[in-house]
């Protein structure tokens, strides 16, 4: 049995489930590296990531090096004598970093490798409708996500589900197949295999442009859009009513198919339902976000605000 002295890189709150379930099963933590502080918000406070947070209340020694490459900090890196390194949701690493521990440094991901490699898999596999995903812990290697696989865990994806709920499941789920993957390196007994070098499915990084409703769209690939993206970056869209425009966010819908006559992004409405019309049948706005304004029911909205016969989603 391998004495484990485990250095752990991660900086969302997703990284923090893996790292608190290690903790709590008394795994030997003996550094944290996480994102250099930065401010945030409108009074620009200094923010602590999410990990950093969660180290400081455990009292974990915490690196947070702004150049992976820095002399100084790969010499403290080495003075820590790890023998593994775990990766969550962190940058990419030099070389010289992941290879520096005996025993490698394996990352966990949360997708099926060698689908949905990069920066948002769990968005990526819900706004593309897939019914199952899980996560993935590999080997690092020069490339991103493309190392020797060690272990799956797979789960099925509800069809209403959103991401941020996917997430908190893909959390837990995969800080037990981190538990299972130390065990493994622990007692010797890991067998990795080798990915496939075709990539079929990408998880590319998320911006304003690829956040935009397209409703040439048929309703359920609009509708996926939006729970892939809820509750953050946000799928978004303009609503036009004459000469007002007003970029707004989405963040639940539903929807129903069925012919009809409008023209497509004619929004409907009533004192208590809205919807769009697309090619193949209706979108229903259940819950969304005016500038300036809270996140709020669409009965809500529509307590305050009337659509014209003409206006349209954008």
């Amino acid at each position: 049995m391998k004495d484990l002295r485990i250095i752990f890189m991660g900086t969302p709150d997703f990284a923090v489930g893996i790292l608190d379930a290690m903790y709590q099963n008394n795994y030997n933590i003996v550094a944290v590296i996480t994102a250099a502080d930065k401010p945030a918000g409108r009074g620009q406070k200094i923010k602590h990531s999410a990990v950093k947070q969660y180290a400081l209340e455990k009292q974990l020694p915490i690196l947070q090096p702004t150049n992976l490459k820095d002399e100084a900090f790969i010499e403290e890196l080495k003075s820590f004598n790890a023998n593994l390194q775990v990766v969550v949701a962190f940058r990419m690493l030099p070389e010289v970093v992941w290879k520096m521990p005996e025993l490698g440094t394996f990352n966990l991901h949360a997708s099926l490798l060698p689908d949905y490699r990069g920066a948002a898999p769990i968005n990526w596999a819900i706004i593309n409708g897939e019914e199952k995903t899980g996560v993935t812990t590999f080997f690092i290697d020069e490339k991103i996500d493309t190392g020797a696989i060690i272990l799956k865990d797979e789960t099925t994806i509800d069809k209403n589900e959103t991401a941020g709920e996917l997430h908190d499941r893909l959390m837990k789920i995969g800080a037990g197949t981190v538990l299972k993957t130390l065990d493994l390196i622990a007692k010797e007994k890991v067998e990795t295999f080798n990915q496939p070098s075709e990539e079929t499915k990408t998880a590319y990084k998320l911006n304003k442009d690829n956040c935009k409703i397209d409703f040439s769209q048929s309703v359920r690939q609009i509708h996926n859009h939006i729970r892939g993206l809820s509750p953050y970056p946000a799928a978004w869209c303009i609503f036009k009513d004459g000469n007002a425009e007003l970029p707004v966010k989405i963040y639940l819908s539903n929807f129903e198919i069925e012919p009809h006559n409008y023209t497509t992004g004619s929004i409907i409405s009533t004192k208590k339902e809205l919807k769009i019309a697309v090619k193949d049948g209706f979108l229903h706005i259940l819950r969304l976000q005016l500038p300036g304004k809270k996140q709020m029911n669409t009965n809500e909205l529509l307590n305050g605000i009337t659509f014209s016969v003409e206006a349209k989603a954008l």
